[in-house]
């Protein structure tokens, strides 16, 4: 049996000429400001260059999949990481949007054909959005990037 999968990093494979498209949502920045740090770091050390990296900023959660449509379609990325930040509030506002938001990133990806990495935090509390954001467990933005290029390199090797 062949197995195909995307590695992160060896001696032949790694972030090296990867082009990078992130779009973060400005709503609750000061939480997305530090998943963009993290997955700006991880696709740093893992090879990727600066030069190849082009964020976009959207207005709120909601504004993402567009944007990450417009970005895929143009044929210069080989992925797209969507980063944002949902906290529960008293309204039933919430559930919409993380609804909408993680429906319309996963129809990107499979609509443009390149990978579109979900680091959209949906949580009940601030507290649990910081956790994720660098703390306690860890940084989500980082994990996306590392989910990036480990995508991006299985799309390779399938041809």
């Amino acid at each position: 049996m062949r197995v195909l999968e995307g590695k992160l990093v060896d001696e032949k494979v790694n972030g090296k000429g990867i082009k990078v498209a992130i779009v973060a949502a400005r709503f609750n920045e000061f939480i997305v400001s530090k998943l963009i740090s993290g997955a700006e770091d991880g696709l740093l050390r893992h090879n990727v260059s600066e030069e190849d990296i082009d964020l976009a900023w959207v207005p709120g959660a909601f504004e993402i999949p567009v944007a990450c449509k417009k970005l895929a379609g143009t044929g210069r990325y080989d992925v797209v990481i969507a980063l944002g930040a949902v906290i529960r509030g008293a309204t039933s506002h919430y559930d919409y949007v993380c609804a909408e938001v993680s429906k319309g990133v996963a129809n990107v990806s499979l609509e443009a054909g390149i990978p579109v990495m979900f680091g959209v935090l949906t949580t009940d509390t601030i507290e649990q959005a910081i956790e994720r954001a660098g703390t306690k467990a860890g940084n989500k933005g980082y994990e996306c990037a590392e989910g990036a290029i480990e995508m991006v390199n299985l799309f390779r090797n399938v041809g």
